[in-house]
């Protein structure tokens, strides 16, 4: 063998060797390698990222938790404090009526229980018992609820079966037509005149307050002014209901129903100086001193 061709097998070792050995220092990177290792490296930090959201969410309902537990006492807390609140009030106030009524020389006032204060209206009738749960049944109302008496369960049978009219003031009287409005003066003696005055005293007023509702809705506008004229309004619908329960009672004396037709019958006649001057003298009187229906109101609503 010559010299050429020993070099020739010797350089063909080399690269033989050479080819076998991973280059691990090429400056070349595949593309399949860089993809997958950015990733991999995508999902770390993604996971990284929901790892870090999780936490923190986590934390958060945590707090949340924590601050409606101390809403939920701080709120039983004052319900409490209320009631005792409210309950101090009413003893001192229950004192108080009683010292007056002792200073005055009135009898003290008794508390009954809620069967004991069951007042049938006159004319009404009970019912018995087997009856009355029946009638709760045949409405589709519970027969007997927890904790509830017999005249409690009249009651509650008696305002499922009241028809109330709808107006203004919601009231149990019927109301009559307009032109049945039309009041005589002075207050009737009879059961059943009273009774038909007071219908007609109701449907007048629900008239009247239903215009004036009516006129101070067209008129409304975000105006001071209008405000105040619409408060007025809901002011006077408020205070007209006590007299619809008298007149649904039908327990109204006659100085108080005099007046209140006279004035109502001016109205209806358009003499209405009369009427404000009817209203003037039952509402502050005559006397020096003047005390009428709206010096404490507890004169018209006991």
């Amino acid at each position: 063998m010559d010299f050429a061709a020993l070099m020739s097998k010797e350089l063909a070792k080399g690269k033989a060797s050479a080819s076998t050995e991973p280059s691990s220092t090429s400056k070349y990177v595949r593309r399949a390698d860089a993809e997958r290792a950015r990733k991999e490296a995508y999902e770390a930090e993604q996971a990284r990222l929901e790892a870090e959201r999780e936490a923190k969410a986590s934390a958060k309902r945590k707090r949340d938790d924590e601050a409606a537990v101390e809403a939920a006492a701080r709120e039983e807390k004052r319900r409490r404090l209320a009631e005792e609140s409210r309950a101090r009030r009413e003893q001192q106030e229950a004192e108080e009526e009683a010292a007056r009524r002792k200073r005055l020389g009135l009898p003290p006032l008794v508390k009954a229980s809620e069967e004991d204060a069951l007042e049938l209206e006159e004319g009404a009738e009970d019912v018995p018992e087997a009856e009355l749960r029946g009638k709760l049944r045949d409405l589709g109302a519970p027969a007997v609820l927890f904790g509830e008496g017999h005249g409690a369960r009249l009651r509650r049978y008696r305002r499922l079966t009241t028809v109330v009219t709808k107006g203004p003031v919601p009231t149990t009287l019927e109301l009559v037509e307009e032109k049945d409005m039309k009041v005589q003066g002075g207050a009737p003696k009879d059961k059943e005149a009273r009774k038909w005055v007071f219908r007609q005293l109701a449907s007048y007023f629900t008239m009247v307050l239903t215009e004036y509702q009516r006129a101070m809705e067209a008129e409304r506008s975000d105006t001071t002014a209008s405000k105040a004229a619409y408060a007025t309004m809901v002011q006077s619908r408020e205070n007209m209901k006590p007299l619809f329960r008298r007149f649904e009672k039908g327990d109204v004396d006659d100085d108080l129903l005099a007046p209140i037709i006279e004035i109502v019958q001016a109205a209806q006649e358009r003499r209405y100086v009369d009427a404000n001057d009817g209203y003037l003298r039952l509402s502050i009187g005559k006397a020096a001193w003047p005390i009428g229906v709206t010096m404490g109101m507890s004169w018209v609503m006991r």
